[in-house]
């Protein structure tokens, strides 16, 4: 491709990966926004809770100097603590839901556009454990709705070294999303090319699958054929460290699909945002660096 990749897509970056100090919402959340909104080459910053209220007022204002786009994903807390939106237990869903709308809040709060959830672990009854996840992100997508945000959905991997979750492969993916629109049409999903080899899909049928319910792309890699792999499983290492799945080949593959459904184009220019966590021993600045440029180099190829 000859035209620059601005044309085409925002450029993202969730920030508590890149800085994984500040994933449970504490550390040195301000200061590290504030290193990603000074780079232009970022028009998106993906954020999760802040437990601190002032932190929280601060980050509303270095998001409204800098006009970068605020994203919020419940999906660290609803993982880290073993929230099930899915659950058969009305009281355990319940409470949930309302951590998820606490997290709204906080997005709202902090002038974010939208917010993006996990669904609980893979059940027993999957069926029915669907019909109760379609139910519990209708409800949520409304409540975030009033407070102007959208809602969205991450797919993710189904098995035992990784995540695990409900939500899935991108066909049940899409028949949720097909249910909760029909009440809530601004819902959508978010595919990560890091989850496509855990879930056995390539861009092409997963990309192709969701369609016009995509609403949020993220990049990243995983590595799952040696136990032994320091980041084995879903831990987002950099693109193209030894034994793992995704390099500027793979990230071109998934640009050229993203093309093809027409996720990015002058006129959308969707997001893609890159899901990279430092490794042992790695500097978030150093990978972050590495980020941009193997964007820059699959740009190129595709």
């Amino acid at each position: 491709m000859t035209e620059h990749w601005s044309n085409y897509l925002r450029a993202g970056i969730v920030h508590f990966m890149a800085f994984p100090e500040c994933m449970d919402g504490e550390g040195p959340v301000a200061e590290t926004v504030e290193r990603i909104i000074q780079d232009d080459f970022f028009e998106v910053i993906e954020i999760t809770q802040v437990k601190d209220e002032k932190t929280r007022e601060s980050l509303r204002d270095l998001f409204e100097q800098s006009g970068i786009t605020a994203c919020f994903g419940a999906q660290p807390y609803l993982l880290k603590g073993g929230y099930d939106l899915n659950h058969a237990e009305l009281e355990t869903r319940g409470k949930a839901v309302a951590d998820v709308k606490r997290g709204i809040d906080q997005a709202a709060a902090m002038g974010c556009a939208s917010v993006t959830v996990v669904s609980g672990p893979v059940a027993n009854d999957k069926p029915p454990a669907r019909e109760r996840l379609i139910e519990t992100l209708t409800e949520l997508a409304a409540y975030a709705q009033v407070k102007g945000l959208t809602l969205s959905l991450e797919t993710f991997d189904q098995v035992a070294y990784g995540k695990n979750r409900l939500i899935g492969p991108t066909e049940e993916a899409l028949a949720v999303s097909e249910m909760v629109r029909e009440e809530q049409p601004s819902f959508g999903l978010l595919l990560d090319l890091s989850h496509l080899p855990l879930l056995g899909e390539t861009p092409e049928h997963a990309l192709g699958t969701a369609g016009h319910h995509l609403v949020h792309a993220h990049i990243g890699n995983c590595a799952m054929d040696d136990p032994e792999h320091p980041a084995f499983g879903d831990t987002h290492p950099r693109f193209g460290v030894e034994g793992t799945r995704v390099g500027v080949n793979e990230l071109a593959a998934f640009l050229r699909q993203l093309l093809e459904i027409n996720y990015l184009s002058k006129g959308r220019r969707g997001i893609v945002s890159f899901e990279v966590k430092p490794m042992a021993g790695e500097s978030s600045e150093a990978v972050i660096a590495g980020c941009k440029r193997a964007l820059n180099e699959a740009w190129r190829l595709v």
